[in-house]
């Protein structure tokens, strides 16, 4: 016990200071630097979106249906990653979808039609899939041991990642090609996993027998009321993740295509949106344990819809760009909450059920909005951010029974 309360405050910047023994230092760092590099390399991937939709000559709903191949693709590898997880370990995992996410993110480049875009975006969603529900099994693990609702920083160092890859990828989309770009982005995550993969193999957590032992018997007991419950904060992520993936698919293009903004601007909206998920998720643990789960999540889903509202509507590029910001702060401990209560419940499975639930809102997401821009309009399309914002905030308050408050 006097170990666990030295753990308890051994988080970098945390009031107690980095107390924590090497190897859980080590370990935490190692599985943010992968955190950071899933966001920064899917952010290098979204802001060549309008870049590789002209490329390809894609329209609207056209790519909308090639965009679908990046969420089928991490739907497919998602349910099998959290049985992969059970069997050889999430850190394990972890490390060989570091490998295959930056070898893959190079292949959308060198596409022209939109139905090979599509074939290639299901193996990048693929290794996308993967990366997420492991790391996120290693998060889960990570915070049962600290006992303290950290989950948030981990996500802060994903859209930390992303704001950085999107403002990176704003500032060389007028002089690099897609193709370039995206190859340097290659051989950067292949270094930043042989660094860090290491540390990440070398360090786990020791689970408490009787943790282990409940562990065990969890797939068996998991039935009636958890099912349930799962399948609840499950929902939430998906409202949570059609936001995020509509922002990160269309933004840019609103921007640039309704708005008139320049390239670099456009770009620029993404990172703004990253950089205001990663302020509200560094300051989430602190929110959770003010708050508690339910006023989190509904606060959440209420600043979020506003956001999305004003960001959709707008008819300047700046207010669009304070919307996109207060959709960000709105939408940052959502989904890190959702999927972090459902592996409690249920270990690398309620992570995975958790995480294809939300990626579910993906898969919904880049073909719905496709098609509502063609019968309606772009900005028309992007309010159904608000209204699923709007679900997700309902449903959290609906889980206040069973969450921690």
């Amino acid at each position: 016990m006097p170990q666990l309360n030295k753990l308890r405050t051994a988080l970098p910047g945390g009031p107690g200071g980095d107390t924590a023994p090497p190897s859980f230092s080590r370990l935490r760092t190692a599985l943010t630097v992968f955190f950071a590099l899933d966001g920064f390399l899917f952010a290098g991937w979204v802001v060549r979106i309008p870049a590789i939709k002209q490329q390809t000559g894609a329209s609207a709903a056209t790519l909308g249906l090639a965009l679908l191949g990046v969420s089928a693709g991490a739907v497919i590898t998602m349910m099998l990653t959290g049985r992969l997880c059970h069997r050889f370990g999430s850190h394990r995992v972890t490390v060989v979808c570091g490998v295959l996410l930056p070898l893959s993110i190079a292949l959308p480049a060198q596409t022209h039609t939109a139905l090979s875009l599509g074939l290639v975006l299901l193996v990048f969603g693929a290794a996308y899939g993967g990366m997420n529900v492991a790391m996120n099994s290693a998060a889960v693990d990570l915070v049962a041991t600290l006992r303290r609702p950290v989950m948030p920083s981990f996500h802060a160092a994903f859209s930390l990642g992303g704001m950085i890859g999107a403002g990176l990828g704003g500032l060389v989309a007028g002089g690099l090609s897609p193709s370039k770009h995206l190859l340097v982005l290659t051989g950067f995550g292949l270094l930043v996993t042989a660094v860090a993969g290491p540390a990440l193999l070398r360090h786990t957590v020791a689970k408490p027998a009787a943790q282990t032992a409940a562990n065990e018997q969890r797939p068996k007991r998991l039935s009636g009321r958890a099912r349930r419950v799962v399948l609840l904060f499950g929902m939430i992520a998906l409202c949570t993740a059609y936001g995020e993936g509509a922002l990160a698919d269309w933004g840019a293009l609103h921007l640039e295509q309704d708005l008139h903004a320049h390239p670099g601007i456009a770009a620029a909206g993404y990172s703004l949106f990253a950089l205001a998920m990663t302020a509200g998720r560094l300051s989430g643990t602190a929110l959770l344990e003010r708050l508690g789960q339910t006023r989190t999540l509904v606060a959440g889903g209420g600043t979020a819809a506003a956001g999305m509202l004003l960001g959709s509507l707008a008819p300047t590029t700046w207010l669009a760009l304070l919307g996109f910001a207060i959709t960000g702060l709105g939408l940052a401990n959502i989904f890190p909450v959702a999927v972090s209560r459902a592996g409690e419940l249920a270990g690398p499975g309620g992570v995975a059920a958790a995480s294809t639930l939300g990626y579910g809102g993906m898969l919904l997401g880049p073909p719905a909005i496709g098609f509502l821009t063609d019968w309606f309009s772009l900005p028309a399309a992007l309010t159904t951010v608000a209204l699923l914002a709007t679900a997700a905030a309902a449903l959290g308050y609906g889980a206040r029974n069973v969450a921690h408050t």
